[in-house]
């Protein structure tokens, strides 16, 4: 039985029931008005589900029916639903990117806990940029929160051979190019690999974001990885549902959820998953929202001593299926028991630590334990140096590892439409040692920091075999992406970063080892240069674009607008 420190009267819903005037009166009949009666909801936690859900949003196709799940359970624990559907963010199908609509979901999420006779909320994501964006909304408004994941999809299949989201479109994409497979065979894995609802089933962005906001502490256990498909996705979406009625009596709230401990856990997960190198700036951004401050050091801190322990794409073998059936984040959690701090508080109401107690792991080839690793480290490096003053990130467990040490002459693309236009040229003056820089594609230049940073090989090399090369750039990648790929380079070049004074033919240096990223040329070249460069005109003058171009923050701030960071209280909207 949960331990009420809430009364009927108490509620923040209340202020929109309970009182015996006119206002009150409208918010009532208009209730009436939608076919509840005054027992559903009187003296009863409103509880808002934000739904992502869109007929464009593929990998939510399920949540239209998984809401009436979540519904159900609140129903069933004593409390009153409200759907309310926000922002769809759709990778691929969102131009120029779903990275430059987190803030306007975090900002809608915020804003309608605000407006309306919220208790606590149900937060349904998923797709890489839903549960970052709603989670931070929610955290600035501190109303007692959990988070239904959307779950991976079904392992793709083609030609007897398994197929990963983003991994293998990249592999075989390459392969069409260099000309050793089919159109034919490139059909067939555009038909088979995507089989079901649910996020993408390699360890990108959506389950390495989904299995941090789980270890942060606001999702039930194991919930994010539970293929979506599985008929205990609906039984845990419902479970959801009672949950969070309990939250709002017990008024067990985000802030009270998420510290620095809880914050250090999930980075901890982060580097044992081998995830998304987006994770970096979205962790920060959750972070920023509860008033912690995360350098970027403190991800190349914690990287040094947290093995890396999942064998999944892109970096190792398995997907998100098999990961569940050898135990899941649950049994990832207990298998590295000693490196967390287990006394961190949930959206259960037990600690992390008594959550995962009793979990197994049936499979030590896709999870590992701390005592045999994959690697001693988790991969995620931060570099520093000339080109990358406020740092850069590189995955290098997903990278060719003769090249982490690199020397090479530097082809520049201004763009992403001078890279398209001239990458597959032959007359292209590049062999397997040059280093491609792509620059204009961070937060201000992409706009949106697209998912640019995977540049393609060029078609001459493929067909001399290489398939990969050091390539640099101030974009993001995909979590599902592959290679030696230096990303998030801030300060953006757009805004006059270094990486805008790289010229073609410029020898650059990667040394992962010693976390550096250098243009060899000299410290007065590098200021000549830069007295010479010119700044860039407004991406936007009107619209959400002009609100992002002047407010949003760099990477290695977490790309959050500056209006919306620390923990400033939100306003409580007058009941007029």
């Amino acid at each position: 039985m949960t331990q009420r420190k809430k009364t009927p009267e108490a509620l923040r819903s209340n202020r929109w029931y309970g009182p015996q005037d006119l206002r009150s009166f409208g918010h009532r009949s208009r209730t009436l008005q939608m076919g509840y009666s005054h027992e559903d909801y009187k003296g009863k936690p409103v509880i808002a589900i934000i739904n992502t859900w869109s007929d464009v949003s593929h990998c939510h196709s399920h949540f239209k029916e998984r809401v009436e799940d979540v519904k159900r359970g609140v129903w069933q624990a004593g409390g009153f639903p409200l759907e309310m559907p926000a922002i769809t963010l759709a990778e691929v199908l969102q131009k120029p990117t779903t990275m430059m609509y987190r803030n306007f979901l975090a900002m809608e999420t915020e804003e309608l806990l605000r407006c309306y006779p919220a208790d606590g909320c149900v937060l349904m994501g998923g797709c890489d940029k839903t549960g970052p964006g709603l989670l931070m909304g929610a955290l600035s408004m501190n109303l007692p929160t959990i988070f239904v994941p959307a779950g991976p999809m079904l392992t793709g299949r083609w030609a007897g051979k398994t197929l990963g989201s983003g991994s293998d479109v990249w592999k075989y994409w390459d392969e069409l190019r260099a000309g050793n497979i089919t159109p034919r065979d490139w059909k067939e894995i555009e038909e088979g690999i995507a089989r079901s609802p649910g996020t993408c089933m390699t360890m990108g962005t959506a389950s390495t974001m989904t299995s941090v906001i789980e270890t942060l502490g606001f999702s039930l256990p194991n919930a994010s990885a539970i293929p979506a498909p599985d008929s205990s996705h609906p039984r845990m979406a419902s479970l959801s549902g009672r949950r969070i009625v309990d939250m709002v009596w017990e008024d067990l709230k985000p802030r009270d959820i998420l510290t620095t401990r809880s914050v250090d856990n999930a980075i901890k997960v982060l580097m044992a998953l081998g995830g998304s190198t987006n994770a970096l700036i979205h962790v920060v951004a959750i972070a920023g929202r509860a008033g912690i401050e995360l350098p970027l050091d403190r991800f190349e801190e914690i990287g040094k001593a947290s093995p890396y322990l999942v064998n999944m794409r892109p970096a190792g073998k398995y997907l998100m299926e098999d990961f569940y059936y050898a135990g899941g984040l649950t049994g990832l959690l207990e298998g590295m028991r000693d490196m967390l701090d287990t006394g961190e508080l949930t959206c259960t109401g037990r600690t992390i630590g008594e959550n995962i107690a009793g979990s197994r792991i049936y499979n030590d080839d896709v999870i590992r334990t701390p005592a045999d690793p994959i690697r001693p480290d988790g991969g995620l490096i931060v570099l520093r140096g000339n080109l990358a003053p406020d740092g850069a990130v590189i995955k290098a467990n997903a990278a060719d590892p003769k090249l982490l040490q690199h020397t090479g002459r530097a082809m520049v693309f201004n763009d992403y439409n001078d890279m398209a236009a001239r990458i597959d040229s032959p007359d292209l003056d590049v062999d397997a040692d040059s280093v491609l820089i792509l620059r204009n594609a961070g937060p201000l230049g992409g706009p949106g920091m697209p998912e640019w940073g995977m540049l393609p090989i060029p078609k001459k090399l493929l067909k001399q075999g290489v398939r990969d090369m050091v390539r640099i750039s101030d974009a993001r990648m995909s979590g599902t992406s592959y290679g030696t790929c230096v990303l998030h380079v801030a300060p953006e070049s757009w805004i006059g970063g270094p990486l805008a004074l790289v010229r073609t033919g410029d020898l650059v240096e990667l040394d992962v080892p010693a976390r550096t990223l250098a243009l060899k040329i000299s410290d007065e070249e590098l200021a000549q240069r830069k007295a010479a460069w010119k700044p860039n005109p407004p991406r936007f003058t009107r619209g959400y674009g002009a609100i992002f171009s002047q407010h949003v923050s760099q990477a290695n701030r977490g790309c959050d607008f500056d209006f919306l960071e620390g923990t400033d209280p939100t306003a409580e909207p007058e009941i007029h």
